[in-house]
């Protein structure tokens, strides 16, 4: 290894990203503590992070929240909060900082003038830096691999691909304390939203397959944040069926509860579709942003990306969505008529 866990005892990781983006990185994370099991690890992120680090807190010790430069669109530059930011940062005197980030532009240096130490991470051109710690950033692989290939390059051994997702036992009692209805599972879980609406398959379509999942013999659950309140009810207003509204009723915890005892998740190509990565519950993934080989689920027999930037054949959609349930249309109109 690049740097010896006998003297690298303070690493901070800097990702100041949303969930997906978090869950890609926990398999980079999961080889840093296992190279490292004595060292302090802390993230730099943004305040929603806090509970990530919470939730993996088997990986990650400490949490100081990020917030924000010039340049970067994750959140609105914060001066006083920068100025105090700076400070915590050369107070700290961390071994190590890894860039995690990006591919280097603006975050390279702003992290090298705020630490004194090694900076180690991604570069690209008009950017580079040391090749002996900096690697060039890879654009045409998933991003799971992005990260585990930059903890290779410093020499610490990977272990894996598998995403994660810990549950709480607390967070399963609230679930099903407010919506035992759930308990035993037979749903699909519907989430039509996403950051950004570029992004989002229209409502209509997510209406379409709900209710052909609902012919199949399955209750259906559409969820979302209270900021995704318009497009769910989009979906359930164009539904043929009822469906089952769990909009802003359950926390990050709960959502993943709900995905893992669901027999299919159909969502955006965004932080669901990881956790269903996560869970191991199968999926349908529509990539509007049309990179699905970057994001989309690695394990393709479980999980099947569509990228709908290319081909909207929603004939094919509806394919896939009867193989992953299993679960034959013909066989569920006979028994409901027998």
């Amino acid at each position: 290894m690049k740097f010896l866990p006998e003297t690298t005892r303070k690493i901070a990781i800097f990702r100041a990203l949303q969930l997906g983006d978090m869950l890609c990185s926990v398999p980079s994370f999961r080889s840093l503590r296992a190279a490292y099991p004595d060292a302090e690890i802390t993230l730099l992120g943004l305040p929603w992070a806090a509970s990530f680090c919470g939730r993996f807190s088997m990986y990650i010790d400490r949490f100081i929240h990020f917030p924000g430069f010039p340049g970067l669109p994750e959140q609105p530059f914060y001066e006083v909060g920068w100025i105090e930011f700076v400070r915590k940062m050369r107070d700290e005197n961390f071994d190590l900082v890894l860039q995690m980030q990006g591919n280097g532009t603006i975050v390279n240096t702003m992290l090298k003038d705020l630490h004194d130490g090694p900076v180690a991470g991604f570069h690209s051109q008009g950017n580079y830096e040391n090749d002996d710690l900096f690697i060039e950033y890879p654009t045409v692989i998933p991003e799971i691999s992005r990260h585990l290939k930059l903890i290779d390059h410093l020499g610490i051994p990977t272990l894996g691909t598998d995403l994660e997702f810990p549950i709480m036992n607390i967070e399963k009692e609230k679930l099903y304390a407010k919506h035992p209805f759930l308990f035993g599972g037979n749903y699909v879980c519907v989430h039509p939203g996403s950051r950004g609406s570029w992004r989002q398959w229209p409502p209509s379509h997510f209406a379409l397959l709900a209710d052909y999942c609902v012919g199949l013999g399955f209750k259906v659950i559409v969820t979302g944040t209270y900021e995704e309140a318009e497009i769910t009810k989009a979906v359930i207003d164009l539904m043929e069926h009822p469906a089952i509204g769990l909009t802003g009723q359950t926390s990050l915890g709960e959502i993943g509860q709900l995905i893992k005892t669901a027999n299919l998740l159909i969502s955006n190509c965004t932080g669901v579709s990881h956790i269903a990565s996560a869970v191991r519950t199968p999926s349908i993934v529509i990539s509007m942003d049309g990179e699905p080989e970057r994001w989309g689920p690695l394990n393709k027999d479980l999980h099947k990306t569509i990228d709908w930037t290319k081909v909207h054949d929603f004939e094919n959609v509806l394919m896939l969505t009867q193989q992953l349930l299993g679960t034959p249309a013909s066989q569920t109109v006979l028994s409901q008529n027998s």
